[in-house]
């Protein structure tokens, strides 16, 4: 029997409404941030030089730079790397607008190319394809937690001398035959916001791989100047600041890694439970062939930032946002990730883009959903989600 649909004015999956994410902080950070207040050092300081050290020795990296955003760490990778008006830089068009605009800031070209239409990922014969001899950098961003193809990308990289900088805004968690997403190009930028993995509400670092990147990143996170608060103010003999290029303001605070420094502890777990769950999503769509989760690859691991998945319009007599309406009135929370950045105004307008021009990227534009995927979900939210999702797929099917 097909149920009457929520939206349509029947009962509901769940009385109350499941949202599309928590965050899991407990005492551990609450207590972590009451010693910092305790100490008196809220910005840049002890706690942000602790994180940056566990947070690279985590990833396997170098040096890692704390910052305020993945964005910081994007831009930042642009900046120190030289990128400037006239030069190109390829990335995809399946991304958050962040992705694209730190190119324009730069005052460089944004070149999207295609995706691969079964793991969204940007696709390495399409951005060779588009190396010209203004080409700089290319972005690959790992998207969902899944990892691009980062050795292809860096052969292709090495041949033609363009930098790369990757987007790690989902895949924290993410390697390539044992190594970490963010530690293939030169700069590695991850993100704590406070929907990813681990989070600190606002946050993000950047890997690099050269103590030359280190410091110039180190120096354009915070305006320029040789010295940083910490420097300036420690104990020992007064020392003056001296601005020697113009930066930016984009450290982070130690308020912040004071919560990243408990969050990082429990990331095994929260991967853990986050496997879980999409282990029951798995099994629940292998036999609902009008919703497609997007395909995984052999030889990595994956994150599972999201769970994102394509509906197949064709066996629906519905739009993706009629799904998601209906989700929504099922009291079950949902997202977009994401709807293709080249037909934004801001890309359509400026450099000319038209629905076509990247059949791939538009097509899993029309048609993604993400459904809650975080560690405090328990077995009977999940299952709710599932049911929902029969419910509307019942009531739609063709």
């Amino acid at each position: 029997m097909v149920l009457k649909l929520a939206i349509d004015g029947g009962k509901p999956v769940r009385d109350d409404f499941l949202f599309f994410h928590r965050s899991s902080v407990g005492r551990d950070e609450l207590n972590e941030i009451a010693d910092s207040f305790a100490s008196g050092w809220l910005t840049t300081g002890p706690k942000t030089a602790e994180f940056e050290r566990r947070f690279a020795d985590y990833l396997g990296a170098s040096a890692v730079v704390g910052l305020n955003s993945c964005t910081a760490g994007l831009h930042l990778g642009l900046v120190a790397l030289g990128i400037g008006e006239g030069d190109e830089v390829i990335t995809t068009p399946i991304t958050f607008p962040s992705t694209a605009n730190v190119i324009e800031h730069q005052r460089a070209r944004t070149v999207f190319v295609d995706v691969e239409p079964d793991t969204l990922l940007i696709d390495p014969k399409r951005l060779e394809e588009a190396i010209t001899p203004r080409t700089r950098a290319a972005i690959p961003v790992h998207y969902a937690g899944h990892p691009c193809d980062m050795g292809r990308i860096m052969e292709i990289a090495k041949e033609h001398g363009i930098h790369v900088i990757e987007d790690c805004a989902h895949a924290i968690e993410a390697k390539i035959g044992g190594r970490h997403c963010g530690t293939f190009g030169e700069v590695g930028a991850f993100s704590f916001y406070a929907t990813k993995n681990i989070t600190c509400g606002e946050g993000g670092a950047a890997c690099v791989k050269s103590e030359d990147l280190r410091d110039k990143l180190t120096v354009l996170r915070l305006h320029g100047l040789t010295k940083d608060a910490w420097k300036r103010y420690d104990k020992g003999g007064f020392a003056h600041y001296e601005c020697v290029v113009p930066g930016f303001k984009y450290n982070m605070m130690d308020i912040q890694a004071a919560m990243l420094l408990h969050q990082l502890d429990k990331l095994e777990g929260f991967a853990r439970r986050r496997r879980e769950i999409v282990a029951m999503y798995d099994d629940a769509f292998r036999e609902m062939p009008e919703v497609q989760p997007l395909a995984r690859r052999p030889g990595i691991e994956h994150a599972h930032h999201i769970y994102p998945m394509l509906l197949d319009l064709e066996r629906l007599n519905c739009s993706r946002d009629e799904f998601l309406n209906a989700m929504q009135a099922e009291n079950i929370g949902v997202a977009v990730h994401f709807r293709a950045l080249h037909l934004h105004p801001h890309y359509r307008e400026k450099y000319g883009f038209r629905p076509g021009d990247f059949p791939n990227a538009e097509h899993a534009s029309n048609r993604l959903v993400s459904v809650p995927l975080y560690p405090s979900l328990t077995d009977e939210d999940v299952k709710t989600v599932i049911a929902a999702i029969d419910k509307i797929v019942a009531h739609f099917r063709r």
